[in-house]
């Protein structure tokens, strides 16, 4: 007999969409000779002349002053399969272009305005902070234009740039807005490295210090044994540096079973709680990578505080940091709220908010061996601190009566 409701029908649907894309690691990418970039663009559609939007962040633009030329030069030279829509668009680099909608609001207008769509090519040259920015503005444009990305940095050689996250900052909360979406391809050209400041070279070592600590004791030992010369910044190590890093981090996101992040774990951001709230304590003084290398260390020891992590492997790993030129510590790690707790500690809820559900932090029970918890304690994030900054201290100590 049929109930006073209506019979409930449920329906499971079920999409599987294969994801692919290309990571290329070339040298002199516009170089008219170089066929990596338009046969990378040409891979699927051989046959079709593709157009290009091109965005170069502006702090490689006024490093590599000829580059605008050198990508209408190239787009020249292929023109049978290229069509270059306008001149390179300069875009703000760094988290500057991360601050606001402006500069993908302008991308989006010039999208509109070229009719660029859905199989259309938005090329973007820079940074990390700059690859996220111009990657959002394609991915909610049409749903979806496609993206080459050249990182320009070791940063996003290495890490961001070979990933599927984009996003800008917003409300002052990093990456508040942001989609996934893969690249149609990536291309790491080396010769973008010799745009760099050594700084700017160093702070892009974090990450694959991040991947050894997580995913590959063996690399940690390489890049033990390899510090001096990474720290003097030795071309072939770079290179070394840059390709297994970029290798273990598409590994994982290949393998881990959660390329997007659904669940609430996220081990790729080892050391990342801390990090992206120090950036912001520190108005941006502090690189990412930087932030990073302080975050590592901090969540190392507190590994070693709870039992998790041995003492000798702890100096390990800040011997590592500080030998590739690392400091483990900014004042902004001691700004206070109003109940005089640290304002660093602000960074567990924000994390746990991006990721959703619980909290969820990598920590360290060996090198190349992570483990997720999912509470910290403040009392002893409160020690760790202590801990870095006594150290600090003492290393100054000793370079100022050496």
């Amino acid at each position: 007999m049929e109930g006073n409701h209506a019979r409930k029908h449920v329906y499971r649907q079920r999409i599987t969409v294969p994801l692919e894309y290309l990571v290329c690691f070339t040298r002199q990418v516009f170089r008219p000779d170089n066929p990596t970039l338009v046969e990378t663009i040409a891979e699927r559609e051989p046959a079709r002349r593709h157009r290009l939007l091109v965005a170069i962040d502006d702090g490689v633009a006024q490093a590599w002053p000829a580059l605008s030329d050198d990508v209408e030069r190239y787009c020249k030279a292929h023109a049978r399969r290229l069509e270059l829509l306008q001149r390179p668009t300069i875009v703000p680099g760094g988290e500057r272009v991360k601050q606001s909608t402006a500069v993908i609001d302008a991308l989006q207008a010039d999208m509109h305005r070229l009719g660029v769509d859905r199989q259309s090519f938005v090329v973007a040259i820079g940074g990390g902070a700059m690859l996220d920015a111009v990657g959002f503005a394609a991915a909610v444009t049409h749903r979806g234009v496609r993206l080459v990305r050249l990182p320009t940095t070791v940063l996003s050689q290495n890490d961001s740039g070979v990933g599927v996250k984009n996003g800008i900052n917003a409300f002052g909360a990093k990456n508040f807005l942001g989609t996934f979406a893969p690249p149609f391809a990536v291309i790491n050209d080396s010769d973008f490295l010799r745009t760099l400041s050594p700084r700017d070279l160093r702070a892009g070592m974090a990450e694959a210090v991040k991947v050894a600590l997580i995913r590959d004791p063996a690399f940690f030992d390489w890049l033990e044994a390899h510090c001096v010369e990474l720290s003097a910044f030795a071309e072939p190590r770079m290179a070394h540096l840059i390709r297994v890093a970029a290798e273990i981090h598409m590994r994982h996101i290949a393998t881990a079973g959660d390329p997007f992040e659904l669940g609430s774990a996220r081990p790729l951001d080892f050391g990342h709680w801390a990090a992206h709230k120090l950036e912001s304590l520190s108005a941006h003084e502090v690189r990412h990578g930087e932030a990073v290398a302080i975050g590592m260390a901090l969540d190392s020891r507190y590994s070693c505080e709870t039992g998790l992590l041995r003492e000798s492997e702890l100096e390990r790993i800040c011997g590592l940091l500080e030998g590739l030129g690392f400091t483990l510590w900014h004042d902004a790690l001691e700004a206070f709220d109003h109940d005089e707790k640290p304002m660093l500690l602000a960074g567990l809820r924000e994390f746990r908010e991006h990721l959703g559900g619980e909290l969820t932090v990598t920590l360290l029970r060996a090198i190349g061996r992570g483990v997720e918890v999912h509470r910290i304690d403040p009392e002893t994030v409160v020690r760790s601190l202590a801990w870095l900054k006594a150290r600090f201290t003492a290393r100054a100590a000793q370079r100022s009566s050496a």
